[in-house]
């Protein structure tokens, strides 16, 4: 998800993670351009869409593909932040069109996971990989709409994500390729069945505390438009 990369706590800068790095050099080219941050947005929403309809025939080369098309989506969905933020082309559209093109990405993925891992293998588990898909794409579709909710209730900052030495939680998915190459997509399918709504629990009990703060409006209010 796009966000702000620089930030600063107790007075000490905290390290930009890596892809935000290199998709803000990749797309300085572009900043007097014509290109548009939602243009890229655009461009990182196709190949998400992709890379989830890849995984639908549950093949192991469409698969391997499909966690290619992901990677490629993960790390373009730095570019428009950076180019918005690089060329004062921020906008409230552009920031919801970026969070919605994010969960649309998430969701389908593992729907998609499900239907490919059910058309082609007989599952160990006793839960239907289907039910697993359903449950992980429901809960993270949770999970991004109290994030968009808490955003504009207590300003962008609330909504930072962890990171550690230039990574951040997201860029797991990067990983995509192992489990593919590993054929391990129903144990990872089984994983997001569990983490998923575990996270989604601490994020509601997040919002339920931001939504009691008195300066939750106001805070909210001067959030601005940055992607």
């Amino acid at each position: 998800m796009s966000e702000p990369k620089h930030h600063t706590f107790a007075g000490a800068a905290v390290q930009r993670p890596w892809d935000a790095r290199l998709a803000r050099w990749l797309v300085g080219p572009l900043r007097d351009s014509w290109v548009t941050p939602n243009h890229l947005t655009t461009v990182r929403l196709t190949a998400g869409l992709a890379g989830a309809a890849c995984f639908m025939p549950g093949t192991y080369l469409w698969s391997n593909l499909g966690a290619v098309f992901l990677v490629l989506s993960n790390f373009l969905d730095h570019t428009d932040g950076e180019l918005a933020r690089m060329s004062g082309k921020t906008s409230r559209v552009g920031h919801l069109y970026d969070l919605l093109s994010d969960a649309l990405v998430t969701i389908l993925l593992f729907i998609a996971i499900s239907v490919g891992v059910g058309a082609t293998s007989r599952t160990a588990f006793e839960i239907p990989v289907t039910v697993m898909g359903a449950v992980a794409g429901t809960a993270i579709a949770l999970i991004f709409y109290l994030r968009m909710r808490i955003e504009d209730l207590a300003g962008k900052t609330a909504t930072r994500q962890a990171s550690l030495g230039g990574f951040e939680t997201e860029d797991i998915l990067y990983l995509m390729p192992l489990a593919t190459l590993c054929n391990a997509l129903e144990p990872l399918l089984l994983a997001a069945a569990v983490c998923a709504p575990a996270y989604a629990s601490w994020v509601v009990r997040e919002y339920r505390h931001v939504v009691r703060q008195p300066q939750a409006t106001s805070a909210g209010s001067t959030s601005g438009v940055a992607r």
